[in-house]
């Protein structure tokens, strides 16, 4: 009888480690696979957290300042969204305006997690036109709102950062204006923000009536942005390092596969030719961090996949693989692989020891300074923070990034 018992228990812990080795294979505990989020009313959201971003930035001629800091300091905003407890999966969008009569209204980049090719766009806008007061807020948040892939998942912490100088036309009759988007935002479960450039009185009114319906924080800064901005003596380092990296990825796929992956191929090189060396550090920063993975490597990376061993490389079509390969042997395939993936797990060390280092050093430089409090980094990351924590996201007080 007592044998009996023993096979039946021993059946049925076989069978239970069975069902759930996909999930203690994957690294996930079984305790976080359903996210009970009081803050939600009780809904049940994903394992993995999710932060989908959206920057609505005024691109006429007088926020050439702030177009520049966003540009410097895009990555450190990356890496503070990253430095939750969770690391979670984070998307970043952007949509561009500026009013009627000038080069366009508006450009809408969508949300992705390739933040390479999201930041090669922006990189193209310069501050142009403009300078006839009210702009095409209304048509720039309608677009955030309603023409960005946004998950339907109320788990995910959705967010808008409106940045301008300008308030918005209200005598557009054919536009729908922002007191109606905002209620759609909201019914999408949507945060929108608000950030002032500049000292426009009218602008203020209005900016701080979004944010409230919005759900939303307002904050002013100046017409420069009030980033800090601050080179390290790692910067460069980390920034050739970076390049390394990105130097091992190899993708494999169909041939509309290939094109893609180019394209993203062709986004890093634009950012290492262009881009400072501190923000180059930076995105080395981000990309080193579980949440920056998806960005670093992208879709159909041939060395992560087969080094992790989702991927085997006798499986992949000769047709599909990288031309750099294509005519080895198999067991020479292998080799060069596995010489990558080494080399990349040495790089990737290397870049999180500077960026240790490069953390402290800035901590230091901006206590000394003591211009934390008013930066737009500051008030970016206290406000993410806030947001974030209401849909389970959890960060240390002092992991803001610069």
């Amino acid at each position: 009888m007592k044998n009996r018992i023993f096979a039946i228990m021993l059946f049925t812990v076989t069978t239970m480690s069975v069902a759930f080795y996909p999930f203690k294979h994957e690294g996930f505990a079984l305790a976080n696979i359903f996210n009970h989020q009081a803050a939600n009313g009780g809904i049940i959201v994903n394992e993995k957290n999710k932060i989908e971003v959206v920057f609505v930035l005024d691109t006429t001629g007088s926020m050439s300042g702030l177009i520049a800091a966003a540009k410097e300091k895009i990555w450190s905003i990356a890496s503070t969204m990253a430095s939750a407890q969770s690391s979670p999966e984070i998307k970043m969008g952007l949509v561009a305006y500026r009013d009627r009569g000038d080069a366009y209204v508006t450009k809408v980049v969508n949300l992705s997690h390739d933040l390479d090719s999201m930041y090669s766009k922006l990189m193209d806008f310069k501050a142009m036109g403009g300078g006839d007061g009210p702009e095409s807020v209304n048509k720039a948040l309608s677009d955030a709102v309603s023409k960005i892939s946004w998950s339907k998942d109320k788990g995910v912490y959705k967010v808008v950062f409106l940045i301008g100088d300008a308030p918005p036309h209200m005598d557009y009759q054919d536009e729908v204006k922002y007191p109606e988007i905002l209620k759609m935002a909201h019914k999408n479960g949507i945060v929108v923000n608000a950030i002032q450039s500049g000292n426009n009185h009218v602008t203020r009114s209005q900016w701080m009536h979004m944010a409230s319906l919005g759900q939303g924080e307002y904050f002013k800064v100046g017409q420069s942005g009030d980033a800090i901005a601050i080179s390290t003596p790692y910067d460069r380092k980390m920034s050739v390092l970076s390049r390394k990296l990105d130097d091992t990825r190899m993708y494999y796929g169909t041939k509309a596969e290939k094109q893609k992956q180019q394209k993203k191929v062709n986004a890093t090189r634009k950012l290492h030719a262009t881009a400072s060396s501190a923000t180059r550090a930076r995105r080395a920063e981000f990309n080193v961090q579980k949440s920056g993975k998806l960005n670093r490597l992208g879709d159909n990376e041939l060395v992560d996949d087969v080094a992790s061993g989702r991927v085997s490389i006798e499986s992949i079509e000769k047709d599909k693989l990288p031309a750099a390969i294509v005519a080895m042997p198999k067991a020479q395939q292998l080799q060069v692989i596995q010489k990558k993936a080494k080399l990349r797990q040495d790089l990737i060390g290397k870049i999180k020891e500077l960026g240790e280092k490069r953390k402290q050093y800035i901590k230091t430089k901006v206590k000394k300074s003591g211009v934390a409090e008013e930066s737009l980094d500051e008030k970016l990351y206290k406000t993410i923070r806030k947001q974030a924590g209401k849909k389970g996201l959890e960060y240390k007080s002092d992991s803001a990034a610069y």
